[in-house]
C-alpha cells in the first residue's frame, strides 16, 4: 500500500529512465521511442499515476472548473427544488470528464459580481453560468467586461451571449387554455419577482392568453418564490370582493403553501379552487390533492448548459440552444368550475 501518490520521479525511477523522459512519453512528445513511451505508460498505469490537475492548470492554463453562484436565500434553497434538479444536471454533464463545478450561495448581488471578478482574476473557473436573468443586468456587463466565457439560463433576449431556454411562452398559453377548458375566468397568476426576465417573458404570455380568451377577470400578482409570501398573496386573493377559481403559481413551494391556505379558509380544492404549479416535482406529487404541474426540463437545461460552456470555453461559436419543451401534466388539484366557485363572493 503507498502512503502517497506517485510522482514522475517515482515513474522514472521504475523505468530506469530520466524524469525528462517520463514527461515527454507521459504526454505523447517526440524525445523518446516507442519502446520507451509504451514502457513508461505501462509503469505510470501499474502504479496508479494520475496526471496532477494543478500540473496541467499551469500547463495550459485551464482551471478544470466552471462557476455558479446561486443569489437566493439558503432558507429558500433548502425547500426549492428547482436549483437541486438544476445542478442534478450540471453534475451529470460534467461527471465523466475533469471540470469540476465552482458552486456559491448568496443573497447579496454585490457578492456575486465580486465572486465573478475573484474567480476570474484567480483562474479558478474557465467560465460560469447565469441563472435569474434579471432586467438590466449588471452581471452581463461585468462578464463582457472580464471577457469571461458565460452562457445564460435564460430566453435568447442578448444576441452576443449564449444561452439555454425553455419555452415557457408556450407554457403559459397551454396552462390558461386548459383552466378555460374546465370552465375558469377568474384566474390569477402569482408571479415570481418583476425584475426577472423569465417572469417578465411569463407574465407577458399570461396577458396575450387572456386577451385573446376573453378573460377580463384574469390577472397576476407577484411574491418572492417563498412559502411564507405566497400565504399571505393566497390569503389577501381568496378573501377579497371577487376569489378567482383558479390559480398558477410561479413555482411548486407556492403552490404547496397556496394548497394549504385553502385547506385553512375552508376552500376545497378542486371544488371551488384548482391550483396549478409552475415546475413539477415530488412536492406536488406527494400533497393531497396532488397538484397539476408544468413539468420542465430543469436537468436537462442544466447538462445542456455544461456542455455549450465547455463548447465556448474550447473556442466554439456563442449559440442559443434550446431544451425539449415543458408538459403539462393534470392531477387532482384541478377540475371543472363548479356553480358554487363561479357565485362565490367573499
Amino acid at each position: 500500500m503507498r502512503d502517497k501518490r506517485p510522482t514522475i520521479s517515482d515513474i522514472a525511477k521504475a523505468a530506469g529512465v530520466s524524469t525528462g523522459a517520463v514527461s515527454y512519453a507521459l504526454n505523447g512528445r517526440p524525445g523518446v521511442s516507442e519502446t520507451t513511451r509504451r514502457r513508461v505508460m505501462d509503469i505510470a498505469d501499474r502504479l496508479g499515476w494520475v496526471p496532477s490537475s494543478a500540473a496541467r492548470s499551469l500547463s495550459d492554463g485551464r482551471a478544470n472548473a466552471i462557476g455558479l453562484v446561486v443569489d437566493r436565500p439558503a432558507r429558500e434553497l433548502g425547500v426549492e427544488p428547482f436549483f437541486v434538479q438544476l445542478i442534478a444536471g450540471v453534475q451529470d454533464a460534467l461527471a465523466d470528464g475533469p471540470t469540476a463545478l465552482l458552486l456559491q450561495v448568496t443573497d447579496d448581488a454585490t457578492a456575486e459580481l465580486e465572486a465573478y471578478r475573484r474567480w476570474w482574476a484567480g483562474r479558478r473557473v474557465d467560465g460560469v453560468l447565469l441563472a435569474d436573468l434579471r432586467a438590466d443586468d449588471p452581471r452581463v456587463d461585468l462578464v463582457r467586461e472580464l471577457g469571461l466565457p458565460t452562457v445564460i439560463l435564460a430566453e435568447p433576449v442578448l444576441p452576443d451571449l449564449p444561452c439555454v431556454w425553455t419555452d415557457d411562452e408556450s407554457a403559459v398559453a397551454e396552462v390558461v387554455e386548459y383552466l378555460v377548458a374546465l370552465g375558469h375566468r377568474r384566474i390569477v397568476r402569482v408571479a415570481g419577482p418583476d425584475t426577472f426576465v423569465h417572469t417578465r417573458i411569463r407574465s407577458k404570455a399570461f396577458t396575450e392568453a387572456a386577451a385573446r380568451l376573453g378573460l377580463s377577470d384574469a390577472r397576476a400578482v407577484h411574491a418572492d418564490y417563498s412559502d411564507e409570501a405566497a400565504a399571505r398573496v393566497t390569503r389577501r386573493v381568496l378573501t377579497g370582493a371577487e376569489p378567482p377559481t383558479a390559480m398558477v403559481f410561479d413555482n411548486d413551494v407556492m403552490a404547496v403553501s397556496a394548497l394549504a391556505v385553502a385547506h385553512e379558509l375552508g376552500i376545497p380544492v378542486p371544488d371551488r379552487l384548482s391550483i396549478v404549479a409552475w415546475d413539477d416535482s415530488a412536492l406536488c406529487r406527494l400533497v393531497r390533492p396532488a397538484l397539476t404541474a408544468v413539468r420542465r426540463p430543469i436537468a436537462e437545461r442544466g447538462a445542456t448548459a455544461v456542455r455549450l460552456l465547455l463548447d465556448v470555453i474550447g473556442g466554439g461559436e456563442p449559440r442559443h440552444v434550446k431544451t425539449s419543451d415543458p408538459e403539462l401534466v393534470p392531477r387532482s388539484s384541478t377540475g371543472p368550475v363548479s356553480d358554487q366557485a363561479l357565485s362565490s363572493r367573499n
